[in-house]
């Protein structure tokens, strides 16, 4: 990207191809209507999409009419690292990053610049305040960002986030992170720069279909529990002091039925109820520290996050 450009927009694509071109006219417009004061380009980033969505990017970058710079990745890497990909290759001021789906309202894209170029914050951040969508969705969404607040990130909103914007500084900092098995919304809030809320009603998807799975979703979930909280080791180790708790108790209840009673305890029902016990939690427990060496392994390996395949620098001006 050209570096006299104030701003940036980043959208990483995954599947929109039907979306793709009506965003685009949507961004076209808030571009040039900021264009006296604010001289912005677009960032697509292909995140490995089996549809025709390139050939539209392709298309949209052909035309000229924004600066417009087009990445396409060897393969699908995931989001966070689509938009690691975008930020590499953003050379503006200030980088926004937004949805390919048009489902966050181009109305923000002035409110967050004032934010930063008027306020002054290095950080600012769009909250989901509700969602234009199904019951079920809203619900699952508000259900999962208010358990990442209570476990893992005190100031997380309870709608959680995909748009926000990044000043220079604080580029610079998320590009220094390294994690392999990232997750998003926690990496913007713990870069610690001054920051600025903007609240906002997430539109319904008008084009496609969401890729965001619900085995995704509780992918990411873990991504950030086992990132930004000591709860699974410290569930282990309560799992296995209340273990311990009760089989001294069983011990002492079995003992007490021998001097007393002369009967102690027999038959293989308890004996199976013991073992299966320890048993499963003995599998939880490997379950939650193979969980950690994993993510040990992958990150000591050392691998690059994602490949380029092609880069589609903007068109010279008219």
């Amino acid at each position: 990207m050209s570096p006299r450009l104030d701003f940036c927009i980043i959208l990483p694509v995954y599947y929109n191809e039907e979306s793709l071109r009506p965003a685009y006219e949507k961004l076209k417009t808030v571009l040039l209507e900021l264009a006296p004061r604010w001289r912005g380009g677009l960032l697509y980033v292909d995140d490995g999409s089996g549809d025709g969505s390139f050939g539209v990017l392709e298309n949209i970058h052909a035309l000229g009419e924004v600066p417009t710079t087009v990445v396409k990745l060897s393969r699908n890497f995931g989001q966070v690292m689509a938009i690691r990909a975008g930020l590499a290759h953003c050379e503006a001021t200030a980088a926004i990053v937004m949805s390919a789906d048009g489902q966050e309202p181009v109305e923000l894209i002035p409110q967050m610049l004032a934010k930063h170029f008027d306020e002054k914050h290095e950080v600012v951040v769009c909250t989901r305040a509700d969602r234009e969508e199904g019951a079920y969705r809203t619900w699952t969404s508000r259900l999962f960002y208010a358990t990442m607040r209570k476990l893992c990130i005190p100031d997380m909103p309870t709608g959680g986030f995909d748009c926000f914007l990044l000043g220079p500084a604080a580029q610079a900092a998320f590009r220094q992170e390294q994690e392999l098995q990232p997750f998003l919304q926690g990496q913007i809030l713990r870069l610690g720069f001054p920051r600025a809320w903007i609240p906002y009603v997430r539109l319904k998807r008008e084009f496609g279909r969401s890729r965001w799975t619900l085995g995704k979703k509780v992918a990411y979930f873990f991504d950030g529990l086992m990132n930004y909280s000591f709860l699974p080791i410290r569930a282990v180790s309560f799992l296995g002091m209340l273990l311990a708790a009760l089989g001294l108790l069983y011990a002492f209840v079995v003992l007490l039925a021998k001097l007393f009673v002369g009967n102690p305890v027999k038959g293989w029902t308890p004996l199976m109820i013991v073992v299966l016990v320890l048993g499963g939690a003995q599998m939880l427990t490997l379950g939650v520290f193979g969980e950690y060496l994993w993510r040990i392994l992958v990150q000591v390996q050392r691998r690059s996050p994602y490949f380029v395949e092609q880069v589609l620098p903007p068109r010279a001006e008219r």
